[in-house]
């Protein structure tokens, strides 16, 4: 009897765990969201106790701009900010918390780069792939530990719980996202900025700055775990006709960002 109700609840939990996400893929997810922002909440509350944050307006009010163009078209309040760190990098988390790097700000050349940069982690949220990944990774009756964990930063686990969230690399340990979840978030990124009324050819563009930037021996810990140039730029042009059409019913509808770096 115990164990047909156990196989009976493990039914019910995988029935219920397999999702959808934005693009059609389907998904194996069972952690409460609300759970798994949390995680995102502490580790960004973290991150902004133990490193600094970037005293330069300039690049407060160029960040904040180009996210919350981006985000409009979400829905939701997102917290946005810059830290100091010479790194060309920037993330989202699960709670709608979105950092960016000085070095990734120096780096770009206008509010249509940000912006691909941005859209692609927003994409991450949006696509639960923390979510997902901590469903892979952990049993229901650790996932609390590993929420508790992300207070720990210094813990195995805690890095662990870090990692999986996507900002592990901050505490010394990367959990690289599947390339299936980066191109994902490419495709979901690109389709976001030409919503909110940014050029998504400036992606390309983008993509070929980090290259010759990782030539340079600029330390890129965004492109560390990120698909090769090629397939990322070759999944780009794919879908950047349908990205230019969405560009233009946004324009036509006045979003035209004006981002000043």
């Amino acid at each position: 009897m115990l164990k047909k109700t156990l196989l009976t609840a493990v039914i019910a939990m995988t029935m219920n765990a397999c999702v959808t996400s934005p693009t059609g893929r389907s998904q194996f997810i069972f952690m409460p969201d609300n759970q798994v922002n949390q995680m995102g909440l502490q580790a960004f509350d973290s991150m902004k106790s133990k490193n600094p944050v970037s005293q330069n307006p300039r690049f407060s009010q160029f960040a904040q701009c180009v996210a919350y163009s981006l985000t409009r078209e979400v829905g939701g309040q997102w917290e946005v900010v810059v830290f100091e760190d010479d790194t060309l990098n920037a993330f989202a988390l699960p709670g709608n918390k979105i950092g960016v790097h000085s070095g990734l700000i120096n780096l770009v050349d206008n509010q249509d780069q940000l912006a691909a940069v941005i859209g692609h982690e927003i994409g991450h949220v949006l696509s639960r792939h923390s979510n997902e990944r901590l469903s892979q990774e952990t049993a229901v009756s650790t996932g609390l530990s590993m929420v508790q964990a992300v207070s720990q930063p210094q813990t195995a686990l805690g890095q662990t719980a870090l990692g999986l969230l996507g900002v592990g690399a901050q505490y010394g340990v990367i959990l690289p996202y599947s390339r299936i979840h980066e191109t994902e978030a490419d495709t979901i990124g690109l389709d976001l900025m030409a919503k909110a009324g940014f050029d998504p050819r400036q992606s390309i563009n983008l993509w070929l700055k980090m290259e010759q930037a990782a030539q340079g021996g600029q330390p890129i810990e965004f492109m560390s775990t990120h698909p090769s140039h090629s397939s990322r730029i070759d999944n780009l042009n794919q879908h950047m006709n349908h990205a230019l059409q969405l560009q233009q019913q946004a324009w036509s509808m006045g979003k035209q960002p004006h981002c000043a770096k």
